[in-house]
């Protein structure tokens, strides 16, 4: 099988890319840093005997995510998979962002999974047979005076990826959403949280063994999924009041 890796240059998404050539499959990955992508290209094919493509994109610009899409529609009538282990944050995102802040963060964090899967889905929908694998946040949980427009954007990723499990549901597509919390990744580096990070390889290994399985909608660490109900149900003052003990810390 070939799955194609949305963000693979670091993080989950090189994670992801591990386990899937582990296991024998062909990758198509993408990511703005062609010089990790060769090193992961390298390193793959040389272990594991396996053919890695990698392309260079920035899906914060629409622009190069539409010409993307348009000159290499060959590559996705190839693949079985697609995930989108991809994200952008921005340190003083906010509801007063400048509007191209607050574009390229929309596009990063759900448009540019939109557009692909407007391209993929109907491939996927002819053949009867796919895997789509989506990544959200436990920031989109709620409101946020920090990583605000990345926060809404993750919230209508998860939207996004329910209307996708119901529109696939009489098909034998497969599909899979995941709310993420800290992770030990290159992302939470030197941050003061105040709750343990979960592990980047254990996760891979989770989604990789779930990809056969019907639509899921998973927390990891499977802790988060108390704490969000927990927030979703207390006063707003309660909330307003551990925002700003987080900004603090951050």
């Amino acid at each position: 099988m070939s799955y194609l890796i949305l963000g693979a240059s670091s993080g989950l998404g090189r994670e992801l890319a591990n386990i899937l050539a582990k296991y024998t499959n062909d990758l198509i990955i993408i990511s703005r840093d062609e010089r990790d992508l060769k090193t992961i290209k390298s390193d793959l094919e040389t272990k594991f005997k396996i053919t890695v493509k990698y392309f260079v994109l920035d899906v914060s610009s629409f622009d190069e995510t539409k010409k993307f899409l348009e000159s290499n529609l060959n590559l996705l009538t190839a693949i079985q998979g697609i995930m989108f282990p991809i994200g952008m944050i921005e340190a003083k995102d906010g509801i007063s962002n400048e509007m191209t802040v607050s574009n390229n963060l929309i596009q990063a964090n759900m448009g540019a999974v939109a557009y692909f899967l407007s391209k993929i889905f109907p491939i996927f929908l002819k053949k009867n047979i796919g895997t789509i694998v989506g990544f959200g946040s436990v920031s989109s949980s709620i409101g946020r005076d920090v990583n605000a427009v990345y926060a809404a954007s993750k919230r209508g990723l998860e939207s996004l990826f329910e209307s996708l499990a119901i529109t696939a549901s009489s098909t034998k597509l497969k599909i899979q959403f995941y709310t993420i919390g800290y992770l030990d990744s290159n992302l939470s580096y030197g941050k003061k949280l105040l709750l343990p990070k979960g592990s980047v390889n254990k996760l891979a290994k989770i989604v990789y063994k779930n990809l056969n399985k019907n639509y899921k909608k998973i927390y990891y660490p499977s802790w988060w999924v108390i704490i969000v109900i927990i927030i979703k149900i207390v006063p707003f003052s309660f909330i307003r009041y551990f925002s700003k003990l987080v900004k603090k810390l951050n």
